[in-house]
Order: C-alpha cells, then sequence, then structure tokens
C-alpha cells in the first residue's frame, strides 16, 4: 500500500475527506507492508524502524512541516464543538482565539524541518495522524458514557471516573482518570468529552462550555493554569481521562483497520 492510501483508512474512520492541519505524510512511500507507530516519533524512532526492517514510521503528534507550523488551524474545530453543547457562535470564537494565538506564535518559531528532513535523509516514509484519531477516540468515549448515563441525572464525578475505568484501556493505564475540578461526590450534570481540537482550549473555553450548561468535561490532559481557573469560576468540574490512554483509542481503531488489509503494525512510544 501507499502512504495516501493508508492514510485514507484512517481518514475514512473519523468521517474526513481530506487531512486536516495537524495531519501530513511527510516523506511519501509505497509497497508499504510493515509500520511502526508511536505517540511521538521521531529521530531515534525512524533510525529504529530504518534497522529493524519496517516501511513506514507513523506518528500521532505533529513533528514536522505544515503539520506544526499550521496546527493552530485545526483549532477552529472547536468552534463547532462548542456550538454543538449550546455555545453562541461568536462567544466560541472569542473565547478560543486567544489559545489560538498563543499556539501560533508558539509554532511558528519551531524546527519543522527537523524530522521530515532526517526521515528523507534515511529514506524511510514518514506521517502523522492527528485529528482523525483524536476525533474517534473523542466520539467513542461520548457516546460510551452518554449510553452509560442515561436517564440518570444525580451521576457524580466518582460515577463518571468508575465507568471509565470499566474500559480496559483507562483500567490498565498508568496515568488512570483522575478528578481535577470537583470532588467525588459532587454531581456531574452534562458531560462533554473534549479529546479533539488541536489541544487544549483554555480556560475562557471551558467557562464558555459550563455557562451553557456543561457540568463537567472530560478531556485527556489539563494545564494546572486552566484547572486554577475552573477551581476559581467554582461553576464546573474537569476529569482528565488520561493522555495516553485516551490517544490510544482511536490509534487502536486506525491500526485495527490497517491490519484487516494485512499490514503489519507495532505499536509503541504510549500506545497501549
Amino acid at each position: 500500500m501507499t502512504t495516501k492510501e493508508i492514510m485514507e483508512i484512517a481518514l475514512k474512520l473519523a468521517g474526513l475527506s481530506e487531512m486536516p492541519s495537524d495531519t501530513s505524510i511527510n516523506v511519501e512511500g509505497d509497497s508499504i507492508q510493515k509500520i511502526l507507530i508511536g505517540i511521538d516519533m521521531e529521530n531515534p524512532e525512524i533510525l529504529l524502524a530504518k534497522e529493524l526492517g519496517y516501511d513506514l514510521v507513523v506518528s500521532h503528534h505533529p513533528k514536522a512541516d505544515t503539520s506544526k507550523t499550521d496546527f493552530s488551524k485545526v483549532m477552529e474545530r472547536q468552534i463547532d464543538k462548542m456550538v454543538e453543547f449550546g455555545v453562541p457562535i461568536n462567544r466560541a470564537q472569542k473565547a478560543l482565539s486567544k489559545k489560538i494565538n498563543t499556539v501560533s506564535i508558539s509554532n511558528h518559531v519551531c524546527n519543522y524541518d527537523r524530522v521530515s528532513s532526517f526521515a528523507k535523509l534515511a529514506g524511510m516514509p514518514f506521517m502523522n495522524i492527528h485529528m482523525p484519531a483524536d476525533i474517534i477516540g473523542e466520539r467513542f468515549v461520548q457516546k460510551y458514557l452518554d449510553d452509560k448515563f442515561e436517564g440518570q441525572n444525580k451521576k457524580t464525578l466518582e460515577d463518571v471516573v468508575s465507568a471509565l475505568n470499566e474500559l480496559d484501556i483507562y483500567k490498565n493505564a498508568l496515568a488512570s482518570p483522575v478528578i481535577r475540578c470537583g470532588s467525588g461526590k459532587d454531581y456531574a450534570g452534562k458531560i462533554a468529552v473534549l479529546f479533539a481540537g488541536g489541544t487544549n482550549g483554555g480556560a475562557d473555553v471551558y467557562k464558555a462550555y459550563f455557562d451553557a450548561g456543561v457540568g463537567t468535561i472530560i478531556a485527556m490532559h489539563a494545564p494546572e493554569d486552566v484547572i486554577k481557573a475552573v477551581k476559581d469560576q467554582n461553576i464546573g468540574n474537569i476529569i482528565v481521562a488520561g493522555h495516553m490512554a485516551s490517544d490510544s483509542i482511536g490509534l487502536n481503531a486506525i491500526i485495527s483497520a490497517w491490519k484487516e488489509k494485512g499490514l503489519e503494525v507495532t505499536k509503541m512510544s504510549g500506545i497501549l
């Protein structure tokens, strides 16, 4: 298979017709049979793949070229997500604008050529799949929790964490689900699972969700400043499901689809 064909399988699973800006094929390849994939794949992993006879290296997190420089553009998906949960579109845009600017400034100075040039010199096809995997994971966990707690208005944060830990991917993770804002006996209210959108939207985005009636946000990760701000707001809860485990949900679905096509896939670097 070619890198394009392999990418198209992932896009189709996520319901996407084209690669989002945080997803890219950096070094094309064909006649691919063996894939080495991980959450973070850079030069050492590319060299390892070369030595072990792999045909393609796939990273989840963006590492090179436009997937780095244009990463902030994918964050605009968060506007649609906020609107889905009842946030007015104008407020959603304003709530997100500060974080988009911060990420854009940060990524503008990155060495976007480091990994791709290494892969080219090594003769190793290389690509990354970020948003598609996150969309798959987000949809899965949202549906799982919606079905689990349908009609249960008094579910607590403790109940939600227990439900997540019923899934092996979370139960077996070293960094398991944890309550970051709120206490175990607090009511969860309406739950929003926010995995896909580039990165955490920040405290203003969380407040917009809470003001629109969301009671608890399930995130892959949340920085300390956001946790502190939400605690100070005292209007909503945060459960951090766990980064590696949450990323692994969508990636494992993609890996299974690849294997069904006859590809040999080896997981490493954080995929559970």
